[in-house]
């Protein structure tokens, strides 16, 4: 029998989607090293010769998943056919369905004991979706849609401001607490963009709301 040889890349690849499928199944907790390793068909050594634990597993998944939106919003950014409010929308919306395709690595980066990689998370998205964002606001500004004049750091603020208030769930809101807050956020957003009242709050608000 030919032994199938495949490369790094691929054996990596393959390791995480066990790993991903596993933790969305029994969870971070009751998901093991030898678990992983039973469903991803490789010997332990293997496994180790790519991750040196679990934990940064799910460290890969994470930068994996913030890849997979930054690749989604830049595609919406790179779209000439979309004025810059349909895409900062558009943008938003594409976020939320990956935080929802990968609801249930997000739960494991909240868990307390993944906090310090939870915040390398957060570091990672102002960082990845800053310059994206910005963007889209200078075009906005040329398109006299809005009014920013330094668009990056005020993208990066909002940025980070609603990882916080939102990111952790430390502040456990009530389902109206949140909903306000959503809704301030937005007129946020149009107030620092110096956009007209309404212009995307219908659009974002439809978006966000499925975050609740």
């Amino acid at each position: 029998m030919v032994r199938t040889v495949k490369t790094p890349e691929v054996r990596r690849a393959e390791i995480l989607q066990a790993a991903g499928e596993l933790f969305q199944e029994l969870g971070y907790d009751s998901t093991s090293v030898e678990t992983i390793v039973r469903q991803a068909g490789v010997a332990k050594g293997t496994f180790y010769y790519y991750f040196k634990s679990k934990e940064e597993v799910l460290a890969a998944l994470a930068q994996q998943l913030c890849a997979d939106m930054v690749a989604r919003s830049q595609r919406i950014a790179d779209d000439p056919q979309l004025g810059a409010i349909e895409k900062f929308c558009a943008i938003i919306t594409a976020q939320n369905q990956t935080v929802d395709e990968g609801q249930a690595l997000v739960e494991d980066l909240h868990r307390p004991e993944n906090r310090a990689l939870h915040e390398r998370s957060n570091i990672e998205t102002v960082l990845s979706f800053g310059p994206i964002l910005a963007a889209v606001v200078e075009q906005g500004n040329r398109e006299g849609v809005f009014q920013v004049e330094d668009p990056l750091s005020t993208v990066q603020f909002i940025l980070a401001g609603s990882l916080f208030l939102f990111g952790h769930h430390m502040f456990n809101w009530t389902p109206e607490e949140h909903a306000a807050r959503m809704q301030a956020m937005l007129l946020l957003i149009e107030r620092s963009f110096g956009a007209v009242a309404g212009s995307f709050a219908a659009v974002l608000g439809a978006s966000i709301q499925g975050e609740e």
